[in-house]
């Protein structure tokens, strides 16, 4: 860590914190020579195969970016935005929040099993308990997907919190400063057309109420 080191964190926890608490991540990887970062949902295994655990990402076998990205070191990222930080100058406005990159050579996930387990953990990301309530995959789906894992060895942690840090001139000057606390919020669950009659199930229930508080 170069930039903003002070902001460094080397406590694996910190890594686990963001890496629950983020609900997307982005992949940066080398397409046909051309830089590519794109946003895609992710599970976890901290207790994984890969040094550290393991990160795994999914989409179609038809994605270039997952058929490029195990021949090459990619970067993964995902950030948790906490607050607006509001100085009494520009230069120092900042944002409060916890992110994490992850860098490393992936793989392609080709045990049936294993796949079948990071697909489970990467619904349960999006809503903990709700894999185990649907049906399995079908043999068309599995074919039609590629799972990629990259282990957590090599990852580093920035954490911004607190006020505003504005030059003393400014602060004796006088005027507002502050932080706008952030957090994502979840609204009433809205049952599908298609599905109406049915109730939303406890593991949704239990998500969005706890997205609510």
């Amino acid at each position: 860590m170069r930039r903003g080191a002070k902001r460094a964190s080397s406590d694996r926890e910190d890594l686990h914190d963001v890496l629950g608490a983020a609900l997307i991540c982005h992949l940066g990887v080398l397409v046909d020579g051309v830089p590519v970062v794109l946003p895609t949902v992710y599970g976890v295994d901290l207790d994984g195969p890969d040094q550290d655990g393991t990160l795994y990402l999914h989409g179609s076998v038809a994605a270039r970016s997952l058929r490029a990205a195990p021949q090459q070191d990619v970067c993964v990222t995902m950030t948790v935005l906490d607050g607006l930080v509001l100085a009494r100058s520009g230069f120092h406005h900042s944002m409060n929040y916890r992110s994490a990159v992850i860098i490393g050579r992936p793989r392609t996930v080709e045990d049936p099993d294993e796949i079948q387990r990071a697909l489970d953990l990467v619904v349960d990301h999006v809503v903990p308990g709700r894999a185990a309530t649907l049906r399995p995959h079908t043999r068309k789906e599995l074919a039609a997907t590629s799972v990629i894992a990259l282990g957590l060895a090599e990852a580093s942690v920035k954490i911004r919190s607190g006020d505003p840090v504005d030059d003393e001139a400014d602060v004796e000057h006088g005027g507002w400063a502050g932080v706008i606390p952030v957090r994502l919020v979840a609204e009433d669950v809205r049952t599908a057309a298609d599905a109406t009659g049915f109730d939303p199930p406890a593991d949704v229930r239990a998500r969005a109420a706890g997205l609510k508080t």
